[in-house]
């Protein structure tokens, strides 16, 4: 695959910004000329990382680049700091990373490089705190995505969680960034509230949601959102595998599994899922 390392000035985070992107290789019965050309458009996969890492996360720590190469897709894999993939005002400058990814980066990726911007050829997953970012994504934005992979995350009940003051210091300094409580109830980041209308209205993607059955943060998490989603008819994937907690080799493995249920065949080993 080819691998490029993209910096530059983002309009929205207010600061240079790093972007790893894998692009499909040029197969060698191919001459240089036919290959480029051809103005092929490839399917896009937009991998978010999870607190704590940036753009460098999946291709150090996972064999994405290997993946990518076997089903011939573009990935994308922007960095967010610790935003939780909202939009920060009152950070430095202004840290608006949901903004960014929508309305800068993608415009970027559809224009300047061999990708697709049809719903059916782009697909988002991530892994812990870019799970939840990915659902939000795919619940705010349900237009612009085929299917979302939610990896050792799942929705919140927020409203309960402030109402019975059990939020973390790191929700309760977003709900403050946001004004308050029914701003932050009214955002992008309460999930939960908005899913039963888009079930409803069966605008949703397809979803999958995967867990360790050993996951000390989020597996409660993740079992009760499991139980809201038969409540309200979700027609979602949900998946856990024992032997598992927070870690690398969960996220190495259900990303290989994501990708089967987006449906992206592999020319290496065919279709498993």
């Amino acid at each position: 695959m080819a691998l490029i390392h993209l910096n530059f000035e983002s309009q929205f985070l207010c600061n240079n910004t790093d972007v790893n992107i894998i692009l499909p290789d040029k197969p060698r019965d191919i001459t240089p000329e036919d290959f480029y050309d051809a103005n092929k458009k490839y399917p896009v996969m937009w991998l978010l990382h999870g607190t704590f890492g940036d753009y460098t996360d999946w291709i150090r720590k996972s064999n994405i680049e290997l993946y990518a190469s076997e089903r011939d897709i573009i990935v994308v894999m922007p960095s967010a700091l610790n935003s939780n993939f909202f939009d920060w005002k009152g950070f430095g400058m202004g840290y608006n990373m949901w903004t960014y990814l929508l309305d800068e980066l993608m415009p970027l990726v559809y224009n300047w490089l061999p990708a697709s911007s049809k719903q059916e050829d782009n697909f988002i997953a991530g892994l812990s705190m870019g799970g939840s970012g990915t659902i939000q994504y795919a619940v705010g934005n349900p237009e612009k995505f085929a299917a979302a992979a939610i990896l050792s995350s799942a929705p919140s009940n927020i409203r309960r969680d402030i109402n019975e003051g059990k939020v973390l210091k790191r929700t309760q300094t977003a709900i403050d960034d946001m004004g308050g409580n029914e701003n932050y109830l009214n955002s992008i980041v309460n999930v939960w509230d908005k899913l039963p209308e888009l079930v409803k209205n069966k605008t949703l993607p397809r979803l999958y949601f995967a867990c360790g059955n050993d996951d000390s943060i989020v597996g409660k998490r993740f079992v009760e959102f499991k139980t809201y989603a038969e409540e309200i008819g979700l027609d979602a994937v949900f998946e856990d595998y024992d032997g598992y907690d927070h870690e690398w080799r969960f996220w190495d493995l259900t990303i290989q599994k994501a990708m089967d249920f987006f449906g992206l065949p592999n020319k290496e080993a065919g279709n498993a899922f």
